[in-house]
């Protein structure tokens, strides 16, 4: 068998506005069940008694969960399919949720874990669905989903001290009320997963190690991600990128407070922050389908978040023109660094691996930092330390933007 061998191929089609309606509702329980959390942190802490430290690291759980999971999910993707793996994802998320807010206190912790493997696994996975049903539309189906992700996690966080309200159940109702999107998304999967029953064995390796592409053609896999130079570089960009919206959503509140803002106007910018992500989204989104070589977008995107690190640094109390930026910037980077995994990658099942590796490395990174830079502040007693290494971060996301976004794939 030569390298354009065609590999046949039969699948059900399912329509396409059926498919982009699961990836979007699949999109929007990816944040809700995390953004729920702040708004009724100190309601929960008073609740259980948490220490500070204690919430912390229940803040901390998921993304940890993020990055021990994800290495596993395109192994076990291979094994049920895409959608049986995200129909899955999304129950033992739904299960989460109603086991987090159900007492005793060991359940909080039981039920956060079961949401960060849950919202791992369909981290990973999302771009790879991405890849195989809309592979020359990877930019804007992923604008799309994105900014349904950043939608949803902006209602979330909105509506959660009202819900809290509502019944004596108080932070309960909202940390378990996102259960029911979660078995929404489950029914529109439905019907796709009889589709992905039928397909045959597109995606087997046949004796000469070939593995077939998304257009049918086989080819030479190339070497493993973990050896691949491109690998790190997409990882990379993703690490940095995460890590640079995670302190700015953990602490920008704190900055503001600090340079004499009230808590209620620095929470009202965290909201701009989602508001403009979601246009940052979909504007990168549109660039991305007229492009090529992704090269001089990806450090543009960089350039904007170098710009609001330094305008947080040196203007505090303008920071409500530095959260509208930096969240422009937040939400192109997140959408470059998830379209980078289809656009560096021939297959889907390759653009999973990818996916699986950089969003392992890239938040590992994205728990340490906040927990670093509340570190650094503590020490020198000061933001400008911690905003001027956030601003290192940025010059070498120019680099790794530079790098990712050249025209090449890892297979």
């Amino acid at each position: 068998m030569t390298a354009d061998t065609t590999v046949p191929t039969i699948r059900r089609h399912a329509p396409t506005t059926l498919i982009i309606a699961g990836i979007l509702l699949v999109a929007g329980n990816l944040r809700a069940a995390l953004t729920t959390v702040g708004p009724v942190l100190s309601n929960l802490r008073d609740d259980l008694g948490l220490s500070s430290s204690a919430a912390s690291f229940l803040v901390s759980l998921p993304l940890l969960a993020f990055a021990v999971v994800s290495p596993f999910v395109p192994r076990v993707a291979l094994r049920l399919g895409l959608e049986r793996t995200i129909a899955a994802a999304l129950g033992v998320l739904a299960v989460g949720l109603v086991v987090r807010s159900t007492p005793p206190t060991v359940l909080l912790w039981v039920g956060t874990l079961l949401i960060g493997v849950a919202i791992a696994v369909l981290n990973v996975v999302l771009p790879s669905w991405v890849k195989r049903d809309f592979p020359t539309k990877i930019g804007q189906v992923t604008g799309a989903y994105s900014a349904a992700q950043s939608g949803f996690a902006a209602v979330a966080s909105g509506v959660a001290v009202p819900v809290a309200g509502l019944s004596g159940l108080g932070w309960r109702l909202p940390a378990a009320m996102w259960a029911g999107m979660a078995l929404i998304a489950v029914g529109v999967l439905l019907p796709l997963m009889w589709r992905e029953a039928g397909e045959t064995t597109e995606e087997a390796t046949d004796a000469t190690g070939l593995v077939p592409t998304d257009t049918g053609h086989a080819v030479h896999p190339g070497p493993p991600l973990w050896r691949s130079l491109l690998a790190w570089q997409v990882a990379a960009f993703m690490g940095l990128q995460s890590t640079n919206y995670y302190v700015l959503i953990t602490w920008l509140p704190s900055i503001e407070q600090d340079a004499g803002i009230s808590d209620t106007t620095a929470g009202l910018h965290l909201v701009l922050f989602s508001i403009f992500g979601i246009g940052g989204s979909l504007g990168c989104s549109a660039l991305l389908a007229r492009l090529r070589n992704q090269q001089v977008l990806g450090a543009c995107i960089a350039l904007v978040l170098g710009v609001a690190n330094l305008g947080i640094m040196l203007a505090p109390g303008a920071t409500v023109v530095w959260a509208c930026v930096a969240g422009i910037g937040g939400g192109s980077s997140i959408v470059f660094a998830l379209s980078l995994f289809g656009m560096r990658a021939r297959s889907h099942r390759t653009a999973a691996s990818l996916s699986g590796m950089a969003q392992s490395l890239g938040y590992i990174l994205a728990a340490v930092g906040p927990v670093a830079v509340g570190a650094l502040h503590d020490a020198t007693g000061s933001w400008t330390p911690p905003m001027a290494v956030l601003l290192v971060l940025s010059g070498c996301l120019v680099v790794a933007g530079l790098l990712a976004g050249r025209d090449r794939t890892v297979d």
